[in-house]
Parts: C-alpha cells; sequence; structure tokens
C-alpha cells in the first residue's frame, strides 16, 4: 500500500519585502519611517562603550559615518539642522569635549548642503569622495580640539584610524542602505 502524497507547501518569499507586498492597502509606519535614521545614528553614538582597549585612535567615528551616509543617501530625510542634537548625542558618548561633534556635525551638514545645491547629479565615487574629505576633516579637527582640551599638541597616531574610516565607509553605506529598505517595509494598514 503506497504512502498517502502530502500536499506541497507554499514557498516562502526570499526577501522580507515580498512577504509584506502580498498584501493590499499597506503602508511605510510613519515613524518607522522618520524615526530610524535618527535612531541608527544615536545607536552607532554608543560604539565607544565597545571593549576595544588600544594605545592609540583606532575605533572610526562610526556615528559620524553613519549620519554622512543617511545624508548622501537621502538628502532631504535628515534636515539641516540635525546637527545639532545628534552632535550633541555624540559628545556625550564619544570623549571630545563638549561642543565639537555639534561644531563639526553641523558644518558637515552645512558642507553636505552645498554640494547638493552645486552637484545635482553624483556618483556613488563622488560621494564617497565628499565623505572621505569630511571624514578626514571631522578626525583632524576632532583630534585638534581634543588636544587643545588637554593642553596636548595634534597627535599624528591617527593616521590609522583615518584609513580605516575611509575603508569601512561603503560598508557603512551599504548598510544604511538596507536599514533604509527596512524604514520604508509597508507595515502599516491604509
Amino acid at each position: 500500500m503506497p504512502f498517502p502524497r502530502l500536499p506541497d507547501l507554499p514557498s516562502i518569499p526570499m526577501r522580507p519585502e515580498e512577504l509584506v507586498r502580498q498584501r493590499i492597502n499597506r503602508a511605510p509606519s510613519p515613524l518607522l519611517a522618520s524615526g530610524l535614521p535618527w535612531v541608527s545614528v544615536m545607536l552607532a553614538s554608543l560604539a565607544a562603550f565597545s571593549p576595544v582597549i588600544a594605545s592609540a585612535p583606532v575605533l572610526p567615528p562610526l556615528a559620524f559615518m553613519v549620519f554622512l551616509a543617511w545624508r548622501m543617501l537621502r538628502p532631504s530625510l535628515l534636515p539641516l539642522w540635525a546637527g545639532l542634537p545628534l552632535g550633541a548625542f555624540d559628545d556625550l558618548y564619544s570623549g571630545q569635549p563638549f561642543g565639537c561633534g555639534i561644531v563639526l556635525w553641523s558644518a558637515a551638514m552645512l558642507v553636505m548642503d552645498t554640494v547638493d545645491n552645486r552637484l545635482l547629479w553624483r556618483s556613488f565615487v563622488q560621494d564617497w569622495a565628499v565623505a572621505s574629505m569630511l571624514m578626514a576633516a571631522y578626525l583632524v579637527l576632532s583630534a585638534g580640539i581634543a588636544g587643545l582640551a588637554a593642553a596636548y599638541p595634534l597627535p599624528l597616531v591617527i593616521g590609522p584610524q583615518l584609513l580605516v574610516t575611509l575603508a569601512l565607509y561603503p560598508l557603512v553605506t551599504r548598510a544604511v542602505a538596507l536599514l533604509d529598505r527596512v524604514r520604508l517595509l509597508p507595515l502599516r494598514t491604509v
């Protein structure tokens, strides 16, 4: 006597977007759509609590990199004044003198606004070049401000940190692009 044949199971889509898109009348959650960039930058600011012990700075400024990646990917998502509160939050956890992040993040937002007005169409290489200049300026100025606060001259040991920062920026951009896809998932019923 042959065994009865089991019914075929429905296939599960590979991507979460396909699973959610099967339903009609769905829209992205407004809280997730507007809050995820802010929360992701704030969580990246907490990377300073990682248990890395080194005699020289090697950890890249992850929060600033995420901030730049969001600004490059979605220019209108973060307002021009976003550098002030996010820089202040980063100052609380990064160990920099308070006000360093506020000034440098706000200046980066102004520079990015100028770049957006000058270059209407950009490629990833141009974005990486602009972000590299901003990250290099951020690291040098942060080290200089910290040196002034500690009465110690600008250290030349930020070279490895700068190289790691420039090399990791495409990975951070990719992670932010994935977060952007999560941000726009249609989760709310219309």
